[in-house]
C-alpha cells in the first residue's frame, strides 16, 4: 500500500485517480505530478515500486500544498476575512453562503436544520 502525505492510496485505483484521495490534489495536479515524474497513467497503486513512490512524495513537496499545511492555510484566510469584517467574513461568522446563493428557501447544509418562527 503506498502512503503518500499521510494517505493511504486504495491499491486497486489507477494512479491518476489514487492521488486525488490527498486533500489539495485534483484530477489536472495529479496529471502534472505523473508528468513530471514520468510515471504512466495506467499503472495501478500496487504496482508502484520505492522509486516511483519517492518521486510522487518528492514532486508534491516540491511543487503542492497538501494535507495539513493546505488546511491550515485554508482556516487562516477565512479567519483573516472574519477579522477583517468584510462581507464575507461576515457571511462566514453568521455561518451562511457567501458567494450569493439565495437563502430564503435553500442553504439549508450552511444554515442547518430548520428553526421554526412563530408557529400557532
Amino acid at each position: 500500500m503506498a502512503r503518500i502525505s499521510g494517505v493511504d492510496l486504495p491499491k486497486k485505483k489507477r494512479i491518476e485517480y489514487g492521488l486525488t484521495y490527498i486533500y489539495g490534489i485534483g484530477l489536472h495536479a495529479s496529471r502534472l505530478i505523473l508528468d513530471a515524474t514520468g510515471i504512466d497513467y495506467n499503472k495501478r497503486v500496487f504496482e508502484l515500486n520505492e522509486e516511483d513512490v519517492a518521486a510522487i512524495t518528492n514532486e508534491i513537496r516540491a511543487s503542492h500544498m497538501v494535507e495539513g499545511d493546505l488546511r491550515k492555510k485554508v482556516a487562516m484566510d477565512i479567519k483573516a476575512l472574519m477579522d477583517l469584517g468584510s462581507y464575507r467574513g461576515l457571511r462566514h461568522r453568521r455561518g451562511l453562503p457567501c458567494r450569493g446563493q439565495k437563502t430564503k428557501t435553500n442553504a439549508r447544509t450552511r444554515k442547518g436544520k430548520r428553526k421554526t418562527v412563530g408557529a400557532a
